[in-house]
């Protein structure tokens, strides 16, 4: 009887819908390849990054997505900076167009410390959508780690509580929404040191 049931039951109920998205990841050639999404969501980010006002990473990248991962905005430490813009989409194969990066980099009346070539301790005016200040400790020489500073948007602050995108930006990383608030600590710093969270927040997406 048992089995019967399996059976019938195999036959007779629905599948379990799962949402198709085509998948474009970094250092794969992007095609019309789909893969199932269970998250419910599919995504594509154009993430793009400069260290010392050079492009260091232009990524467009096509997956499934997460809500918290769906978010434009960008993350400036000074000498180092990200923009990012994802589309979020909900029906099968929907993540077929690349979204618009913002070039918005007018000062918009917010400032924080931020980094130079020599310290992370330097007041810089914040652009576009950066309306808070952030602090994070990021690798540093010998292993060690070392603060670094900057402008950055509300809606990155706002997918820190994934773990995943903090760890990839840095440790004890904050958000604040004061001018200046990012004073603590003092700190130098490198471009090498300055690439490493950008580039693997870049990455994470």
């Amino acid at each position: 009887m048992n089995v019967l049931l399996l059976i019938f039951g195999s036959v007779l109920l629905p599948k379990v819908y799962s949402l198709q998205c085509y998948e474009c990841l970094i250092g794969a050639a992007c095609s019309n390849s789909q893969r199932d999404c269970p998250t419910g969501l599919c995504g594509t980010t154009r993430v793009i990054s400069y260290v010392g006002g050079s492009k260091q990473v232009d990524l467009n990248i096509k997956s499934c997505a997460v809500a918290e991962q769906c978010i434009s905005g960008s993350i400036n430490f000074g000498v180092a900076k990200t923009v990012l813009a994802t589309k979020c989409c909900s029906t099968d194969l929907c993540n077929n167009q690349e979204p618009q990066v913002s070039s918005d980099t007018s000062p918009n009346g917010k400032k924080c410390y931020g980094c130079n070539t020599e310290n992370c301790n330097a007041v810089m005016e914040c652009s576009g959508t950066e309306d808070r200040c952030i602090s994070a400790l990021a690798p540093g020489p010998g292993g060690g780690k070392q603060r670094v500073k900057g402008c950055v948007s509300k809606s990155v602050c706002s997918a820190l509580s994934v773990k995943e995108v903090a760890a990839n930006i840095g440790q004890d990383v904050s958000c604040c929404e004061g001018n200046m608030c990012n004073s603590a600590g003092t700190t130098a710093a490198s471009l090498l040191l300055l690439a490493a969270p950008m580039l693997s927040f870049a990455l994470f997406f």
